[in-house]
């Protein structure tokens, strides 16, 4: 089964403050393309376990307490070891002004919440170019 047409299981980790969002997200990305999912309650976890888990991309929630995800965001591009993983702000607001605010923050793209648990790795397929 496991040969080498099998596609690299990427490492996901997934930020939010919400657990049923972490739920959904990590059981969708599991079943769907069978990639691991890492996840954390908040903004100062997601950074530290970024830093120690090295993973191919992050989904990060844009309104939490404390460290909401710009500041989480500013932080994960401020250290060597996590600048080069790319974003995606996981978000329920997604007027054009705060799109463009997003992204010229230096994130890979926006995924809307709610998102749909069935689509939510080809979104993040064709946001990073995974295909």
């Amino acid at each position: 089964m496991h040969s080498s047409s099998m596609p690299r299981k990427h490492l996901l980790l997934v930020v939010d403050d919400e657990d049923d969002i972490r739920e959904v997200a990590g059981l969708s990305l599991d079943l769907t393309e069978g990639w691991t999912v890492l996840t954390a309650n908040g903004g100062a976890a997601g950074m530290a376990l970024a830093a120690s888990s090295h993973p191919d991309a992050i989904l990060l929630d844009v309104m939490m307490p404390d460290w909401d995800g710009p500041t989480t965001l500013r932080a994960l591009q401020g250290l060597d070891v996590t600048e080069s993983i790319p974003v995606i702000f996981l978000t329920a607001k997604v007027q054009e002004s705060d799109r463009q605010k997003f992204m010229l923050m230096g994130v890979r793209g926006i995924i809307a919440k709610p998102f749909d648990p069935l689509t939510l790795g080809q979104q993040i397929r064709n946001l990073l170019s995974w295909n």
